[in-house]
């Protein structure tokens, strides 16, 4: 278990104000948060990378706040990786372990176990300067989790990579946390990133921990406007009824509204939106009639190339954004009808504990 306690820092441009955080062993903990709100400064005085004058830092039971970063038993991968250029993958990931005199058979046995678990073994005999981002980073990771630590920090692991590559990670972090059950601390700027990996979310702005919780509790229930506008400011109904009407979909009523939706079995409480997955027409579009919607303009604001609009539907208020370009284009005005046709892949769901 991790425990920050009345935490603060100033570093000038970055800086970190009374944050009071507890993870759990064994969490998997993401730091969500826009470019400077201070998320690797966090991770840093973790790793001891800084000196604390103003609040503690609890790992274990144990208070590491003025401990030497080799003393607090934690891995950290930066966010450039610093994987060593003079020395291959297998030495890279030893590195560690033979700087803390570890017999030759067991560090041969932890590179064999390590660069299995991280999809490298192939890669043991390269230079790491001829690997690509997604192999350096899998490396990295290896290297840090090589000295058996209780605590894995992780910055910004996925965000100089591909799609792709990142989305292939994503699943592949989630498995070795599954498989090594190392309580780890993840910051990243990437919405999806975090609500795909995280147990739970912290929500950082400006030196400030905004709001703790799992992820669809930040999502449907933001505490604030700074976390409500940083997720998206997202479109957030209330489910009246909610039935099942076929194998794996269900038909929900939120203030009048018809949404088809898949389903798992329980009882759906809310949905939620974003607004630039609700798409706007000025003409009846063509195609089945689910999840469309007819609905009159209250409101047009254009923020450079983005134009927001909001529509009631019924008793319901929706927001939707489309390019300026695609505006445009379209004869939509205050006051004027609208149809809208909300994505489905870009619903969620908040779901009750009971059955339907």
């Amino acid at each position: 278990m991790i425990e920050i306690r009345n935490l603060s820092i100033d570093l000038g441009e970055f800086s970190l104000k009374n944050i009071n955080l507890t993870i759990s062993d064994r969490e998997y903990f993401v730091i969500l948060g826009p470019t400077g709100a201070g998320k690797t400064i966090i991770i840093e005085c973790i790793a001891g990378l800084h000196r604390i004058k103003q609040g503690e830092i609890w790992v274990d039971g144990n208070n590491v706040t003025h401990l030497a970063p080799e003393e607090r038993n934690v891995g950290y991968v930066p966010q450039d990786y610093v994987l060593f250029p003079f020395l291959n993958v297998a030495n890279n990931i030893a590195f560690g372990l033979r700087q803390a005199k570890y017999p030759k058979a067991q560090i041969m046995k932890r590179i064999k176990s390590l660069s299995s678990l991280m999809g490298v073994s192939h890669l043991l005999d390269r230079d790491t300067r001829s690997l690509s981002g997604g192999e350096k980073q899998r490396v990295a990771l290896a290297r840090a989790l090589a000295l058996f630590p209780k605590v894995l920090l992780l910055d910004e692991p996925l965000s100089s990579l591909d799609l792709q590559t990142s989305k292939y990670l994503r699943l592949a972090l989630r498995r070795i946390h599954k498989e090594t059950k190392i309580t780890t601390i993840h910051i990243t700027h990437n919405q999806v990133e975090a609500e795909e990996l995280a147990d739970r979310i912290g929500i950082l702005n400006k030196g400030r921990l905004e709001q703790t919780g799992k992820p669809e509790e930040i999502f449907f229930y933001p505490r604030n406007k700074t976390v409500s506008d940083f997720i998206g400011a997202p479109n957030i109904l209330d489910c009246d009824s909610c039935r099942t009407i076929g194998q794996g979909l269900a038909e929900v009523s939120c203030r009048g509204m018809p949404i088809i939706l898949p389903r798992n079995g329980s009882r759906i409480k809310k949905i939620a939106l974003f607004p630039r997955d609700i798409y706007v027409s000025d003409s009846q579009p063509p195609g089945p009639q689910v999840n469309r919607f007819k609905g009159i303009i209250t409101s047009i604001k254009s923020s450079g190339a983005v134009v927001r609009l909001e529509a009631m539907v019924g008793e319901n208020t929706l927001q939707a954004e489309m390019s300026h370009d695609i505006f445009e284009d379209m004869n939509l005005a205050v006051g004027k009808e609208a149809f809208l046709i909300l994505k489905l892949r870009g619903i969620r769901i908040f779901e009750a504990e009971e059955s339907l």
